[in-house]
């Protein structure tokens, strides 16, 4: 930040008073490292954060959560699941509702977990859910890696896997408003600080990467002030972050999974948004395609949420039928929801 100190970074940021700036993070992770540090107490008015579509759970379309309810009340089938999922609804039910209703779901920690249970139990088809962003695919592709090696051929997995330029092309051109972005550090670890310089070209919004300290993502808002109106690529977490990413991670990802069009809670169907199984290793799949359909829960408002039109409290769920223990939408389940976020902080 050349010769300005963090101090005087503070005081510029708390005293701005030129045209209102909106500053969009896209991952779930910063939303809630913004909240915990008590950041927006910290900024001016007229600077002015949204949380983007940045947490898997909560742009997870109903279908999905249907398809997984649907396979765990099959008699030799058993759903693995991270803990988020389980309480996310789907139509009618949750993973947690199936389960309570003779389901056969279980918890996973690791994703190489599922190999290791699917090896040792032929006897049941073993399904991994398999939800994520470009941070999370290369794990996947190394849980085939292993089913593969190991000959386990009772473990399949259903994806809901996305990418995150062209939902931020498609959050620019469908919202608008948006002056720039916090690059995800974690997608960024992966595909490179690259990955966002076309899009940040064509659409004339920078991008800064940030890690997830209190302090750099200061330093990252100021950043992007300093840059708006402007297109770029600014990197502030250059210990984790290169331009091309980790390409052994690319390379793994690129042997089990190709570019493929993917639905978003709230958005539809985004053309080249995500990721699907090749079909040299359509077998592993469990029914992941045509998985589009969407039913949010009646006045649930995650669809505007997720892409920054209502900020959570002006959900008339929010707080009110719509708590962390009893959750209506997902962006309310997730640790990474932006209303989660909001709700635990009590962030206005």
């Amino acid at each position: 930040m050349g010769s300005i100190t963090f101090e005087e970074i503070l005081d510029k940021l708390k005293n701005y008073d030129g045209e209102e700036v909106h500053i969009m993070e896209v991952c779930g992770t910063h939303t809630a490292a913004i909240s915990e540090n008590g950041i927006p107490s910290m900024l001016s008015p007229k600077i002015k954060l949204i949380s983007g579509p940045g947490c898997p759970v909560c742009v997870t379309v109903t279908a999905v959560i249907d398809r997984l309810v649907e396979l765990s009340m099959e008699e030799n089938t058993i759903v693995l699941t991270f803990g988020d999922l389980i309480r996310v609804r789907g139509t009618h039910k949750s993973l947690a509702d199936a389960k309570a209703d003779g389901g056969h779901v279980r918890m996973v920690y690791s994703p190489m977990e599922t190999v290791k249970l699917a090896k040792e139990d032929p006897s049941h088809t073993y399904v991994f859910a398999a939800i994520g962003f470009e941070t999370t695919t290369p794990v996947y592709a190394m849980v085939l890696e292993e089913a593969v090696k190991e000959n386990v051929k009772n473990l399949k997995l259903l994806t809901s896997l996305k990418t995150m330029p062209e939902v931020i092309r498609w959050v620019v051109k469908n919202g608008g408003g948006i002056d720039g972005f916090i690059a995800p550090g974690h997608v960024c670890a992966v595909t490179g600080s690259d990955t966002f310089k076309e899009l940040s070209d064509e659409l004339g919004i920078p991008f800064v990467v940030s890690g997830f300290e209190g302090k750099q993502l200061i330093m990252t808002i100021y950043a992007l002030l300093q840059m708006k109106g402007k297109s770029g690529i600014k990197n502030l977490y250059k210990n984790v972050v290169t331009e091309e990413g980790n390409t052994k991670a690319k390379e793994v990802v690129e042997k089990y999974f190709e570019v493929s069009d993917a639905s978003w809670r709230g958005m539809g169907k985004i053309k080249g948004s995500g990721m699907a199984l090749i079909k040299e290793y359509a077998d592993f799949d469990a029914g992941s395609i045509g998985l589009d359909e969407d039913h949010m829960p009646p006045g649930c408002c995650c669809a505007s949420v997720l892409v920054g039109k209502l900020k959570p409290y002006e959900c008339p769920l929010f707080g009110k039928t719509c708590t962390p223990d009893n959750a209506h939408g997902a962006c309310m389940v997730s640790t990474e929801g932006s209303c989660y976020n909001y709700f635990v902080s009590g962030r206005r």
